[in-house]
């Protein structure tokens, strides 16, 4: 394994404290050293001038499609897109074909990433077999075979009985329980946010209420069995206040937030552009804020893109029939460091959002950037314009908001396990 040298940027790492102007060496697939003078001798160098140099990405919430729907994504196209959006461990949903609710779909997911893909993937199971709400999946087992959460996400739990034996099972086997908080007979057929914009695209509702509602319940479970619940993809004012008053009394709930319910309104959907789409869906402004403000003062703990590819002729279609999901991995970055340009967060704040909150809530041993530590780094000017078009992306679906748009900030470097996996004037170098 090559000598890495990361010179002339400055090192954030939320674990240590370390803020500083910092050259970085790896050596062996780990942190050999960091000082203002390493001598490296021979060895590959990056060059940092003008960039961070933060731990490697952590997302939470990833949607990779493999197997069964490979013609939206497969792990090592998801995997291209992971590090070129900086991006070292990606936790994938188990909402495959077939679903992730057996120990040989688990150990297939992990044989693949280890073939051809750059980052580290990591399982999600699911929660309940077929993802049906009815039969509890055999949750040791699956974690024997590499599951590090369970969900499952979109479908959600309807029976409050179910989702109390699920928390139980989960506190067991000391793994997190990620809910997709939404009370489905609220929802009904609602393809935008409930309001003024619904009412004027002639669109049916899905009310904010159907998602505080699903929160109440399942943070009221959480206290009750002691389990830890992970809230997916918080979107409004009312969820957030339910996980702060919870977590004031000490009840085991963290939560996520995606970078489209951070940046976008519901009034983005006003073209009926299908890239607009959620599930949840973008909310209004106060909600918007609520989230940012949240994120900002640890009540959410981490970003999380919530990738979810879909081929163009899924989504080329009318709005309400088209699936809910946009691209995430690539675009994350410039898309969330406007928390830092607007200063609702420093910028130490936000990487720990991206690094060691994801990271510890899934209890992995990343998301930290100190000597002897596994070498997982990020590299990112937070200053650098650059137009994006997911067609040259790397991701094999192009459903994104922000296509033709130009961006503040970009991922110049990655680094997995020691090896640059990642370089922008490179493209994508491993595996």
């Amino acid at each position: 394994m090559a000598r890495v040298l990361i010179h002339g940027g400055h090192v954030l790492d939320p674990r240590s404290g370390r803020d500083e102007r910092a050259c970085v060496l790896l050596e062996n697939g780990q942190v050999a050293e960091i000082g203002s003078d390493v001598q490296a001798g021979s060895c590959e160098r990056v060059d940092a001038t003008g960039c961070l140099v933060t731990p490697g990405f952590v997302d939470v919430h990833t949607h990779l499609r493999e197997p069964g729907q490979e013609y939206k994504e497969d792990i090592a196209s998801g995997g291209r897109a992971a590090v070129a959006g900086g991006f070292t461990h990606i936790a994938c949903m188990a909402n495959t074909e077939p679903v992730n609710d057996d120990p040989s779909v688990t150990e297939y997911i992990l044989d693949r990433a280890r073939q051809d893909c750059p980052a580290r993937v990591l399982p999600i199971a699911a929660a309940t077999k077929g993802l049906r709400g009815e039969v509890m999946t055999e949750m040791s087992a699956l974690v024997d075979a590499g599951a590090v959460a369970f969900s499952d996400d979109g479908k959600t739990i309807m029976d409050g009985g179910m989702q109390r034996r699920v928390l139980e099972y989960s506190r067991l086997v000391e793994k997190p329980l990620i809910v997709h908080a939404e009370d489905l007979t609220l929802v009904g057929d609602g393809v935008v946010n409930e309001g003024s914009v619904s009412t004027r695209l002639g669109l049916p509702g899905n009310p904010s209420v159907a998602e505080s509602i699903h929160v109440a319940r399942d943070v009221q479970l959480a206290e009750l069995t002691g389990a830890h619940l992970h809230v997916a993809h918080v979107s409004t004012e009312a969820a957030v206040s339910l996980i702060r008053e919870a977590r004031a009394r000490g009840v085991h709930v963290t939560a996520e937030v995606t970078p489209h319910h951070l940046s976008l309104t519901d009034e983005a959907t006003m073209g009926y552009d299908s890239n607009t789409k959620m599930a949840p869906p973008l909310r209004g402004r106060r909600d918007v804020d609520a989230c940012r403000e949240a994120l900002a003062d640890g009540t959410i703990d981490c970003v999380a893109t919530d990738h979810a590819p879909h081929a163009v002729h899924e989504k080329e279609v009318e709005f309400t029939e088209a699936p809910p999901g946009i691209l995430g991995l690539e675009t994350a970055l410039p898309v969330v460091w406007d928390l830092v340009r607007s200063e609702v967060m420093t910028p130490m704040q936000l990487v720990a959002s991206l690094t060691a909150n994801p990271a510890a809530l899934l209890g992995l041993d990343a998301g930290r950037l100190d000597v002897g530590v596994p070498a997982y780094i990020t590299v990112f000017d937070p200053e650098q314009r650059w137009k994006y078009d997911p067609a040259k992306g790397f991701s094999k679906s192009r459903n994104s908001p922000w296509a033709g748009e130009t961006l503040q900030g970009r991922v110049v470097a990655t680094i997995v396990g020691g090896s640059l996996v990642y370089h922008a004037d490179r493209g994508v170098l491993a595996p």
